[in-house]
């Protein structure tokens, strides 16, 4: 008679086992990172803020300028060194606009402890500009706001510092 040999002799029944505690630990320590962590660039009154928010994206549509809006920096951007940010801003047929506030804001994906806002000063007409550095190596997103009355109107960029960078 041949004798009956069990199951977890066999390197396939092994590896199988293996692999399914390999997921199902790895899944857990996602799950506790991401409990942990808040990477996300939440804003402290979302659910005012989301109010209405299609009515008021189409009242915002129907007073858009059209504004050309652009934001000019540095191919390569070293981590704790100043940069130099300019931003220029026309109309549809080119004229410079020139409003009183205009703020650089940069955001970290990975650490909004590390976001900061910095004015930005007129230059010349259409033309502002602010010195920045950035602390932390990797990924930024930037947002250039400008103020047309109660309107604010903004455009985004993302860079990376400290790496080589293709947008």
């Amino acid at each position: 008679m041949t004798e009956k040999k069990s199951a977890w002799r066999s390197p396939w029944v092994i590896g199988w086992v293996a692999m399914v505690v390999v997921f199902f630990t790895m899944n857990m320590i996602m799950i506790y990172l991401a409990t942990q962590n808040n990477p996300g660039l939440v804003v402290d009154d979302f659910y005012d803020r989301g109010q209405d928010y299609e009515k008021n994206m189409l009242k915002r549509q129907a007073r858009d300028p059209k504004w050309v809006m652009k934001i000019k920096l540095p191919s390569k951007i070293e981590i704790g060194q100043p940069v130099v940010c300019q931003y220029t801003v026309k109309d549809r047929e080119g004229t410079p606009i020139d409003r009183d506030e205009v703020t650089f804001h940069a955001y970290r994906p990975s650490d909004a402890g590390q976001d900061f806002s910095v004015p930005m000063q007129r230059i010349g007409p259409g033309l502002y500009e602010a010195t920045v550095s950035f602390p932390l190596k990797g990924a930024w997103d930037l947002l250039v706001s400008i103020r047309n009355g109660e309107d604010e109107y903004q455009v985004p960029k993302r860079i990376g510092v400290g790496i080589d960078w293709v947008p």
